[in-house]
């Protein structure tokens, strides 16, 4: 079972527009509302490639329960600590004219100590029949810098491989537990290293360097220009083929679930790695946030290079 953990989960509301316009009455042309947050989106992006989920993190009020039904209805179980306050809305909007998008993210609810510990305990709890555990995005008010560390300590004490996926302060304390994998994109692994990082070589020198420190695996992610990857097998670029995407907002999600999924089935790295680009690709190629069709990322599969440089 892969266990995904969303500190700040939300409901995810698209809007897609004609034309964008500041400071006017914007008329939605559609609207799709969803059960959101970072790791929300690995778990149901894992689920629809075939993995057994369950999805842990702080939900409350009617928010709460919106993700809540929205998870069961797809099949996903979910085991989150309930917390006062309402669970927050973000709101993504696609200007069709501009080809541009405008995102509006709520800050949530305020946590307490009792509330972190609560979450702390019910991760442990679930360890035990976990084959991967993943930590997505930021964490409410409340929780301070080293919940995701202290989650990263007890998974690894454990034996459960850990995927972080964030940033800032929450990453930099993350790390210093080892995680597995850490998937920073370029201005994150310029925040870890204090350096510029403005040619390709210069990004795979930081991602060895991160390897060579205790990460087993550090992804790098190149958006459309797909990704760079330090691991124990060695060192990897992964191409993926051009696309006319629709939605690119939860691609790094789906990656997650991917990378998830491919340890979950013992895959070899090459063969995670191509899994895991596959089904990020397909998530662009979606309307919907953090979502895949199966059949896409199939397609897309044979399609994604994957290259061992060193």
């Amino acid at each position: 079972m892969i266990l995904t953990v969303t500190a700040n989960a939300a409901i995810d509301k698209r809007y897609v527009t004609d034309s964008f316009e500041r400071g006017a009455v914007n008329r939605v042309k559609t609207c799709v509302a969803n059960a959101g947050g970072k790791g929300i989106n690995v778990a149901r992006v894992a689920s629809i490639a075939g993995e057994e989920v369950c999805a842990t993190g702080f939900l409350g009020g009617h928010a709460g329960h919106f993700i809540q039904e929205h998870l069961e209805t797809a099949g996903i179980r979910s085991d989150f600590v309930w917390c006062d306050g309402e669970s927050r809305t973000c709101i993504n909007i696609w200007d069709e004219t501009r080809q541009e998008q405008t995102e509006f993210l709520e800050p949530g609810f305020t946590v307490t100590e009792e509330d972190c510990e609560k979450l702390i305990a019910k991760v442990g709890s679930l360890l035990p029949s976990c084959s991967a555990l993943t930590i997505s995005g930021s964490t409410p008010k409340g929780a301070d810098g080293t919940l995701y560390r202290r989650l990263v300590r007890m998974a690894g004490e454990a034996g459960v491989p850990v995927l972080l996926d964030t940033s800032g302060r929450l990453l930099v304390e993350g790390i210093q537990e080892k995680p597995y994998l850490i998937k920073p994109n370029i201005d994150e692994i310029r925040q870890l290293t204090g350096r510029s990082m403005e040619t390709r070589e210069e990004l795979l020198q930081a991602a060895e360097e991160l390897h060579d420190a205790g990460i087993a695996v550090v992804v790098i992610s190149l958006g459309g220009d797909g990704s760079l990857i330090s691991s124990r097998e060695g060192v990897f670029a992964a191409k993926v083929p051009a696309l006319e995407t629709v939605n690119t907002v939860g691609c790094g999600d789906s990656m997650i679930a991917g990378f998830a999924a491919g340890i979950a089935r013992g895959l070899s790295i090459e063969e995670t790695i191509r899994l895991a680009s596959a089904v990020a690709a397909a998530n662009a190629l979606r309307q919907e946030t953090g979502f895949i069709v199966k059949e896409d990322a199939d397609r897309l599969l044979p399609q994604i290079r994957v290259e061992r440089i060193r």
